[in-house]
């Protein structure tokens, strides 16, 4: 099938046409996690959504190459150019050696993700490994005139970029308001020729652990250097996509922009991406805000907001039910309603081996197995559009309660049609798969089997009119502390314990 797919270019504000630069060949850059802490939901979000992209780029047959770095240096407090890298300040806070924070949290990082089901990316370099690299880059830029050494520091000079280039193309801020904002910010007085100039390479204090030497100093790279660096490193100076939370817009990926504008006189990015932000009573969830609930503690329900475990699987379907340039606001609501919508989805994936062929398909059946796919392409092509595949989705789970209740018939070539999109979009694009409940797994999958059996007995019984061995059963299976109830959509149950 011919991919239509179009994504919304934060640089030009509008959808456009995915064209990859070197096709079937895709290179894309996200930005990754700075590991001084346990990953919490806003970590979630960017890792489900660009990995929904890596998968479906991958189904229509291209060969991406998905970079995720590790920022395990140079990210200071609030974002700033002064004060102390988050990770030495774990460190010295926990009295051990800043790589053994930088790797223990990455290690719980990796957990979490496998737990999401989020795919490993082709390549995952840490800044520390790429401090030559980065030396380059602000050497170029220097070369290049547009940054200045200060006192051993260097700094982007943003007055010089800007008579050639365009400074705050990607946020729409203009220099003057970003001036404006820099005074606010002293960070850096006496060393900078203008208040918004960033930092490149800054000079380590003596109290300073993480440190290399440089030509200008023994000191630390900027917290953007990075990602221009190993994006330019693994997918060349021109790349297709570069991903990222909103938050990120400015002033990271403006920042990384003028790096590499300044450094090689081109752009680097065709297709800048960016999710938007996960918040708790209207406010983003983030460390720096003191707000944030770590996805171990969704995991195991053990926080004071949370008022139950919600399983990885929950979570991520919670992420995929909202558009990924949506905001989502955190409620137990919503987290209840996303685990009632995974469990419909997956429990009607499961049913479609009990469902029996019929020679024809009924016309409304038919309808909706016909037009599945090409619905649920549509949306993905539509800028990934998660809701519109879920409600789908969701309209052929209330066929498949049908097809098991024997209120609806299904053909054999429909039946694998249907097994075919459902298990396509539903695991191997959306990410999804079922969750196993503990040790008694095997014995607990032989039980449901016995009681569906049972189930499709009574449902044979109803057609046949014969309710009084309909409700019989129903009856003993109460008594056995099962819970069988008749819904519009089908029958479900439930052993209560």
């Amino acid at each position: 099938m011919e991919s239509r797919l179009v994504i919304y270019n934060t640089l030009t504000r509008q959808k456009e046409r995915f064209e990859p630069l070197h096709a079937p060949n895709v290179g894309m850059y996200v930005c990754g996690p700075t590991v001084y802490g346990d990953p919490h939901l806003g970590h979630a979000r960017p890792a489900i959504t660009f990995d929904l992209v890596f998968r479906y780029l991958k189904h229509l047959g291209y060969k991406v190459r998905y970079v995720r770095n590790i920022t395990d240096v140079g990210h200071l407090e609030h974002d700033a150019d002064e004060g102390e890298d988050k990770i030495a300040k774990k460190a010295r806070l926990e009295q051990l050696e800043p790589m053994e924070i930088a790797q223990y949290y990455t290690n719980r990082y990796h957990q979490a993700m496998d737990a999401l089901n989020v795919l490993r990316p082709s390549i995952e370099p840490h800044a520390t490994g790429h401090i030559i690299e980065q030396q380059q880059l602000v050497q170029q830029i220097l070369d290049n005139g547009f940054a200045y050494e200060s006192n051993g520091s260097v700094y982007f000079d943003i007055e010089a970029y800007n008579k050639k280039y365009q400074y705050g193309i990607l946020s729409g801020r203009s220099l003057e308001n970003i001036k404006d904002a820099s005074r606010e910010n002293l960070d850096g007085v006496g060393e900078k020729r203008n208040q918004a100039d960033f930092a490149l390479w800054k000079k380590a204090q003596p109290e300073h652990i993480m440190r290399w030497p440089s030509p200008w100093s023994d000191g630390f790279p900027g917290w953007h250097c990075e990602c221009t660096a190993m994006g330019r490193k693994y997918l060349g100076e021109e790349f297709d996509i570069h991903g990222g939370g909103m938050d990120l817009v400015f002033p990271h990926h403006e920042c990384e922009i003028a790096q590499a504008q300044a450094s090689m006189g081109h752009p680097a990015v065709k297709y800048w991406m960016h999710n938007n932000m996960l918040t708790i009573n209207g406010q983003k969830m983030g460390k720096s805000y003191n707000n944030f609930i770590t996805l171990e503690q969704f995991f195991t329900g053990n926080h004071p907001l949370l008022e139950k475990a919600y399983s990885p699987m929950t979570i991520r379907f919670f992420v995929l039910s909202a558009h990924y340039r949506g905001t989502v606001d955190f409620s137990n609501e919503a987290l209840v309603a996303a685990e009632k919508g995974l469990e419909k989805l997956m429990n009607a994936i499961s049913d479609l081996d009990r469902v029996q062929v019929s020679d024809k398909c009924d016309a409304e059946t038919e309808r909706v197995v016909k037009t599945l796919r090409q619905k649920c392409y549509d949306a993905m092509n539509d800028d990934f559009a998660t809701p519109q595949v879920i409600s789908y989705l969701f309209e052929a789970c209330t066929t498949i309660n049908k097809l098991v209740d024997h209120k609806a018939t299904i053909c054999a070539d429909c039946l694998r049609e249907l097994k075919d999109v459902m298990h396509l979009f539903a695991e191997d694009i959306l990410g999804l798969k079922a969750e196993k409940s503990g040790s008694n797994d095997t014995r607990e999958e032989a039980f449901g089997k016995v009681v569906d059996m049972v189930l499709e007995l009574r449902a044979k019984a109803k057609a046949d009119k014969d309710w009084a061995t309909s409700d019989r059963i129903r009856d003993a299976l109460a008594a056995a502390g099962f819970e069988v109830k008749d819904t519009k959509d089908g029958v479900t149950w439930k052993l209560n314990r």
